[in-house]
């Protein structure tokens, strides 16, 4: 039998690999579980009366591109929090972000550029789709380092030409996942102007934009729409995952150039799933609602000031701008992680499974990722926990 050579590659997911790191061993405590990006915090209480009153409509086919007037209350949202007037069929309803982050790749990205194999540019360490999106299309994945040395986001104007301008595609998270770094008005433009100049496309992984300290974060389609940049060059993805603590209603959208947004229409019209129709009613009054949205990022707020006080004075600790993520420095991911479950019973993910080995390098072997999404006593038990078995 068999089988495509281009995945053979692939490590092991996180977290399937976590699993075969700790679960050989007993905790050393109530386990604590820092690992994965689930929200904990309540989603609005009227979730379920909506859902009620359109369960109906569970007996129809969901409109393949969203529904109307979930498609308006998006333009609606998109224009209050960035200012830019974007139509209907600029923008695409998700089954969850990760499938438009996958599925972009695939109907965008051309076989070839200047002649030669595509790249796509990753940021490294990277939420994980990006990577799998660049081996589906047959495209070269180029992983940029995200560091503290480039303030955890990745410098694409530092590449070589030869390999700008073989790029079709440059994946960006911000806020970063895992390192809770902005891209400020200054570094999309300088990304969007790069793009410009060797024609490629932005894809803006903006997930995490609405979990943010004081000021919201500059969004991409923002920053394009005030340069005047090609409608085409960007499209961004947005969830409420994160926004309003419903993951399990894989509730997303992209938006971007028209052009770019149909030919991501055609394709799920042949091989996607559209959300649930109940659902999509659902998102619609979500999207329309800032209240428990400005509730959740108070909750966040005082999440950083619990996580500084107890981590502030820890040798290379940066306190995240943005997001409900901890990027912990450690002598070694791997041997972190194990230490923390055998003593204290402390789930947390090694920073080098979220990253690719380049040139001999793993730039997220010396971290551990925190997610910041159990309860804040909680929270607070296992940073302390943190802290002393593997800092003091």
């Amino acid at each position: 039998m068999l089988y495509p050579e281009r995945f053979s590659n692939l490590p092991a997911y996180a977290f399937p690999r976590l699993r075969a790191l700790l679960d050989v061993h007993e905790p050393g405590g109530d386990p604590i579980a820092m690992t994965i990006g689930e929200p904990q915090h309540d989603f609005p209480v009227w979730v379920g009366d909506i859902l009620a009153k359109h369960v109906g409509e569970f007996a129809k086919y969901p409109p393949n591109e969203g529904s109307p007037e979930l498609l308006a209350v998006i333009a609606g949202w998109l224009n209050t929090r960035y200012g830019v007037s974007v139509a209907p069929d600029q923008i695409i309803a998700l089954n969850g972000t990760r499938e438009g982050l996958y599925n972009a790749a695939m109907a965008l990205c051309p076989e070839t550029k200047n002649g030669q194999r595509p790249v796509v540019l990753t940021p490294n360490p990277f939420y994980q789709v990006y990577a799998v999106a660049a081996l589906s299309v047959g495209a070269e994945p180029v992983y940029v380092a995200a560091t503290p040395d480039s303030g955890n986001l990745p410098d694409y104007g530092a590449l070589d030409t030869e390999i700008l301008d073989r790029t079709a595609i440059a994946y960006i998270c911000s806020p970063s996942n895992p390192q809770g770094a902005v891209a400020g008005e200054d570094y999309w433009r300088d990304l969007i102007a790069l793009a410009e100049k060797h024609d490629f496309r932005i894809f803006a992984d903006e997930c995490y934009s609405e979990i943010y300290r004081d000021a919201p974060p500059a969004g991409a389609l923002e920053v394009a729409a005030k340069m005047g940049a090609d409608p085409e060059r960007v499209v961004v993805f947005h969830s409420l995952s994160k926004r309003s603590n419903l993951p399990g209603l894989r509730s997303g959208f992209a938006a971007g150039g028209v052009q770019s947004i149909a030919r991501m229409r055609q394709l799920r019209a042949y091989a996607g799933a559209p959300l649930p129709l109940p659902l999509q009613r659902v998102a619609e009054k979500v999207w329309a609602d800032e209240a428990h949205v400005i509730e959740n990022r108070a909750l966040y707020g005082e999440k950083y000031k619990v996580a500084d006080k107890i981590m502030g004075h820890i040798d290379g600790y940066s306190s995240p701008e943005a997001g409900f993520f901890l990027w912990l420095p450690v002598d070694d991911g791997e041997d972190a992680a194990l230490r923390l479950w055998k003593e204290t019973g402390v789930r947390v993910l090694p920073g080098a499974y979220l990253s690719r080995d380049v040139g001999g390098h793993n730039p997220g072997a010396g971290f551990i990722r925190v997610a910041m999404v159990a309860p804040t006593q909680e929270m607070q038990r296992g940073l302390t926990q943190i802290r002393d078995c593997l800092y003091v």
